[in-house]
């Protein structure tokens, strides 16, 4: 595998082109316009004047849940616990609507000061009580449980956890964040990140996009804390991609097979969940129907489309899945993706990509690069040298594939 060597994307990032807080009019956004290697501005509001009538915009519909705990001990120790993902139950609705108890894996601060014991956190009336379980590389599993009837998991963390904004903000959640740090058509709670390309969207945008004559429709991928992780390799292809949760209605995906080549991701969760249905569908075209049913979990691997000898069209491999879907009888497709989209990928769904301005020698940028063919440094020296803000709470931009 040809060395992606990751010192090759990297830009200065002044502290203050980081945007501490959103505009306080969404859509007044700065956009940047990136259309066949050349670069423009405009307001995000205008954004559907750079989108084909007929296209489908595709967004994440996942919302950030109040992931963050703090605890302290009667010592006064202070343990910090942040929810990454359901372990038992697994599935993230059945987990955050549990009225029992529920295990999840955990980032823990200070967790040499944490041994056996149970830990408790009090809101009002409720207490949680928190058991810190077997060690799971750099994360824990933790166990926890509550003696209030009928009252849930995600009611819990919305009454005691914290919303767990971005660390390179350095700053406390304030009460805004609640409001900002979450699309307008967040819906599906599992997320520990926003998917932040969709901030910029206010219902008067969807509207105009509407009356454009521009489809939408949703998929779901719960971003984890994995998003923030530096690439710390030389080369970038011996970072560990982090793995999402994603869920996709057969609806959708037949809505996305009637709009092949007029595709719209809003934000690099939505790309990575639309080519990674790609790559599924491949997997069912050399499944036999029979199979079906033993298949226990679809996962993408990190190199998955790298490793891959033949290519069927993008209309094959997603009529694949829904047929799988038709033959097992299932309404949404779940799975997980571990996918890394780099220089030298290529695209199968996605044919132009509403994005916001990512950290030096991230991921991230690897995907944008790999969007607009290498031409990364333009768009990105654009911005620089036009005052445009960066990073979650910062402007947006839309890029055309190159072809």
């Amino acid at each position: 595998m040809t060395p992606i060597y990751i010192a090759d994307y990297n830009y200065p990032l002044p502290d203050e082109r980081i945007a501490k807080y959103p505009l306080p009019e969404r859509d007044h956004s700065k956009l940047l316009v990136y259309r066949d290697g050349q670069v423009s501005e405009d307001r995000f509001y205008n954004v559907g004047d750079y989108i084909a009538p007929h296209s489908l915009l595709i967004y994440n519909n996942t919302r950030v849940i109040q992931a963050r705990l703090e605890f302290h001990k009667p010592t006064g120790a202070r343990i910090e616990v942040f929810c990454l993902e359901p372990l038992e139950p697994h599935d993230y609705q059945l987990s955050l609507s549990s009225t029992t108890g529920c295990t999840w894996k955990c980032m823990v601060g200070n967790a040499k000061k944490w041994h056996t014991e149970a830990i408790e956190l009090k809101a009002g009336e409720w207490t949680l009580r928190a058991y810190k379980q077997e060690t799971l590389g750099n994360t824990f599993a933790v166990r926890f449980e509550w003696d209030e009837a009928n009252v849930s998991f995600a009611e819990i963390l919305d009454a005691m956890g914290e919303l767990p904004i971005p660390p390179y903000l350095n700053r406390k959640t304030e009460e805004s964040d609640k409001t900002t740090y979450q699309t307008v058509y967040s819906r599906i709670k599992g997320s520990v990140a926003a998917p932040t390309a969709g901030l910029h969207f206010t219902e008067k945008v969807l509207s105009d996009l509407h009356n454009r004559g521009i489809e939408t429709d949703e998929v779901t991928l719960h971003v984890g804390a994995g998003t923030f992780l530096p690439v710390k390799t030389a080369d970038a292809n011996e970072h560990t991609m982090h793995t999402e949760i994603i869920a996709v209605p057969k609806s959708t995906i037949e809505h996305i097979i009637a709009q092949i080549g007029h595709i719209v991701a809003v934000g690099t969760t939505s790309m990575r969940t639309l080519e990674s249905l790609y790559f599924i569908g491949c997997r069912f075209l050399n499944t036999e129907a029979s199979e079906y049913r033993n298949i226990e979990s679809i996962h993408v691997g990190q190199f998955e489309p790298y490793e891959q000898k033949s290519f069927p069209s993008t209309e094959e491999a997603l009529r694949a899945i829904v047929a799988y879907l038709d033959a097992t009888g299932q309404q949404t497709l779940h799975a997980e993706t571990q996918i890394m989209i780099k220089p030298g990928y290529v695209f199968h769904v996605v044919d132009q990509l509403i994005t916001n301005f990512h950290q030096p020698q991230s991921t991230l940028l690897l995907l944008v690069s790999a969007f607009v063919g290498g031409d990364w440094r333009t768009i990105y020296d654009y911005a620089l040298g036009h005052e445009f803000r960066f990073l979650s709470y910062g402007d947006s931009s839309i890029l055309n594939r190159k072809l």
